[in-house]
């Protein structure tokens, strides 16, 4: 056996449908999920932003603060793959996020048990733990905060 990390992705439980709200599409749990569980194993794409920090609209709504989720010091965005870009924002949200800098994945984890045909939601400003008091995210971003509803 080696040491190496397991870098096997199973597709997730999950799907993606209009969520009849302006937030539009959103991801839906495939079936229930308990707390701590992990529902997706997302590869990401980081890239060096721009020096002017253009991006277009679509793209700055997808973006994730990967070098905030490592600790480091200058600012990495990354893409995320699989269904990682599409889960909505919430405050508080039903996943968490977990940065592997080594595999280069974020673990989206439940913090809550998820029924089935939930829709599941991240909270942009605090991916770590699903609650936040702020919306840096939105406001460093130059993206509009859509409101739950």
């Amino acid at each position: 056996m080696d040491n190496q990390p397991d870098m096997r992705i199973v597709p997730p439980a999950v799907y993606i449908k209009e969520t009849g709200t302006p937030r539009g599409r959103g991801v839906f749990a495939g079936r229930a999920f308990t707390q701590d569980e992990v529902v997706e194993v997302c590869p990401v794409v980081p890239y060096d932003p721009l020096p002017d920090r253009r991006l277009p609209l679509e793209l700055k709504r997808i973006v994730f603060g990967w070098g905030e989720m490592l600790g480091l010091r200058r600012r990495r965005p990354a893409v995320a793959l699989g269904y990682g870009s599409m889960y909505n924002h919430s405050n508080p949200a039903s996943l968490r996020c977990q940065a592997d800098a080594t595999t280069r994945v974020l673990r989206l984890i439940a913090v809550r048990d998820i029924a089935a045909d939930e829709e599941m939601t991240l909270n942009y400003n605090s991916l770590g733990n699903g609650v936040s008091s702020d919306n840096r995210w939105f406001e460093t971003n130059g993206v509009e905060l859509i409101a739950d509803s």
